[in-house]
């Protein structure tokens, strides 16, 4: 029998909270797992908290407080400034080991709960230049994984393949339009719903809201109506 439970990696942001909806709709079973690795904003693992309870989802939470003292970085320190990167150079906003870790800890989890699907919100059309984000990154560790562990994960990857106004169509067709956009965290600077207006997590959701919400008034529809 094919395994109908999945673990979604859950932050409470907008990607991971379209790829909650899209689980809840395609498995039987979900949980989430959230990681505290001592982010910036404690407001993350609060959202999560109240995201996953309005889903009535099981949510863990696990403690990676590791990573902010082995990789540095303006995800985790108030005293690094948020940069998009340039040429060849990394966001300052991007933690080493951070997906590899995450989804290494989440099979762990997954397997103890007896589910071989995990889903994470990675994307290589908007990563931002993330090599953890990449598709044969993913691909590379689900083998790993699997080897690891001698179980047949899926790590499943939704919004891969789709830049940040195919994302806002899917949270639409998936009935959650509204809802991803008021309350979801995606800020850098720690803000709900449509952020500061300027970091790049922002800058790039708000992008995408625009291209999908001029895209709905061509069509003459209305989005959150779908």
């Amino acid at each position: 029998m094919v395994n109908r439970k999945a673990l979604v990696v859950f932050s409470g942001g907008q990607d991971s909270t379209t790829c909650l909806a899209w689980a809840l709709q395609e498995f039987q079973e979900v949980q989430v797992v959230t990681f505290n690795y001592n982010q910036r904003h404690a407001a993350e693992i609060e959202v999560a908290k109240a995201i996953a309870a309005r889903f009535g989802v099981k949510q863990h939470i696990l403690d990676l407080g590791l990573l902010n003292q082995l990789a540095p970085n303006a995800l985790t320190r108030d005293d690094i400034e948020i940069t998009a990167g340039e040429g060849e150079e990394l966001p300052s906003t991007f933690v080493d080991g951070r997906n590899l870790l995450f989804l290494s800890f989440a099979a762990i989890l997954a397997k103890q709960l007896g589910y071989s699907n995990i889903i994470t919100g990675v994307c290589q059309t908007d990563f931002s230049g993330y090599p953890d984000c990449r598709d044969v990154f993913v691909k590379s560790l689900n083998v790993t994984l699997n080897l690891s562990m001698d179980v047949e994960f899926v790590i499943h990857t939704p919004l891969m393949w789709l830049d940040k106004k195919q994302t806002w169509k899917l949270a639409d067709e998936l009935g959650q339009f509204d809802y991803i956009r008021e309350q979801t965290l995606t800020c850098y600077n720690g803000i709900i719903g449509s952020g500061c207006g300027t970091c790049p997590a922002c800058l790039l959701r708000q992008r995408g809201l625009e291209q999908y919400e001029a895209e709905c008034q061509e069509e003459g529809l209305s989005c959150g109506a779908k």
